[in-house]
């Protein structure tokens, strides 16, 4: 298949494929005479793998690490277990940092009566560095 099939089968644009083709996440493709790429299945399988590890955060970089150790299917569970435990301690960590901004945020929302000077505005104040 040509690069636009290959691209829209994945659920990515064609700038996508040759991005990660630069990277090193796919292999390069062979070509045909006329000059336009030819892919496989399993070129499709891998964009795939590429486009649902980045949609859980994965890195390129842990992807980078991770395609390799898919294709072993029995061996290096730990390795790719690692991986992924680093992932979520990663998640964890930004899912705390966005509940304490929630926090915040939301007690400037209630500190603030809607209507009044700008010059007391508890919002102004809090972005400033100004005590409330």
């Amino acid at each position: 298949m040509k690069i636009g099939e290959l691209a829209r089968k994945a659920g990515v644009n064609i700038d996508t494929v040759r991005y990660y083709e630069r990277q090193g996440l796919l292999p390069p493709a062979p070509r045909l005479a006329s000059g336009y790429r030819v892919y496989a299945g399993a070129d499709l399988r891998r964009l795939r793998f590429v486009r649902q590890a980045k949609a859980l955060g994965f890195t390129l970089e842990d992807i980078g690490e991770l395609l390799p150790r898919s294709s072993r299917r029995h061996t290096d569970m730990p390795g790719r277990k690692a991986t992924a435990a680093a992932r979520l301690a990663d998640v964890d960590r930004r899912i705390a940092e966005l509940e304490r901004i929630r926090t915040a945020l939301q007690s400037l929302v209630e500190a603030c009566p809607g209507h009044g000077s700008v010059e007391g505005c508890p919002i102004l104040k809090a972005l400033a560095g100004d005590p409330a």
